[in-house]
């Protein structure tokens, strides 16, 4: 199941960018049978947006949890659907 994590940096996580943190968020996920297919930074109401494929929803909710944690970097998490499969449901 697919899902997009928006997130919203704090000033304290701000101050812990770095690489191995990054890492850590990746290994989080893999332990949860989460798979990362990608992640980026952006400019606006969110600075990171991550496109994650997880086993189901608990396995979502747990591990955004545990990246605020360990970050402090809020996410809110959405399953997604692929448009061709949006079109198929509604087709």
């Amino acid at each position: 199941m697919k899902f997009l994590m928006l997130g919203k940096y704090s000033l304290e996580a701000i101050k812990g960018i770095k690489k191995e943190r990054t890492q850590k968020v990746i290994e989080l996920i893999k332990k949860a049978n989460g798979k990362v297919n990608s992640m980026f930074a952006l400019l606006g109401n969110y600075d990171l947006a991550f496109v994650v494929d997880f086993p189901g929803i608990e396995e979502a909710v747990k591990t955004s949890v545990a990246i605020t944690k360990l970050t402090g970097i809020s996410f809110s998490s959405s399953p997604a659907i692929s448009v061709e499969e949006f079109d198929k449901i509604l087709g």
